[in-house]
């Protein structure tokens, strides 16, 4: 946080009652837990994550996590969406360069007797 930043918050402290103070202090607490949550490792090596955690983590999400010097960073993955990906290939413009039915069949007899024949010569 920049010094202006940090003076800021002081006179804004300052100008409020002590009471309020305390209060301000409790959720200011609070809020910087909520963001940052620490978490210890267990003996066997793994991150022991909290049980609000956890029941966020639904099956099949999949999650990258960064590991730094000083960080662990754990990302929600966002998934494939096969829907929203059908309703894009209907919207889009069809394919001026479209391959026909026949000239796939030819690409795949191509790969067929190209693949035969390196099979053949590293027998």
């Amino acid at each position: 946080m920049s010094s202006r930043a940090i003076a800021t918050l002081v006179k804004i402290m300052e100008s409020l009652p002590e009471t309020l103070q305390d209060r301000v202090v409790e959720h200011l607490q609070e809020y910087i837990l909520k963001s940052n949550i620490t978490v210890p490792v267990n003996p066997d090596g793994k991150l022991a994550i909290p049980a609000e955690i956890e029941a966020q983590l639904k099956p099949g999400d999949r999650y990258t996590v960064t590991v730094t010097a000083d960080n662990i960073v754990f990302q929600k993955v966002a998934g494939f969406d096969w829907e929203e990906w059908e309703r894009r290939v209907e919207a889009a413009s069809p394919d001026p360069d479209e391959l026909t039915m026949e000239e796939i069949c030819e690409l795949v007899r191509e790969v067929r007797r190209e693949k035969g024949s390196e099979i053949e010569s590293h027998k």
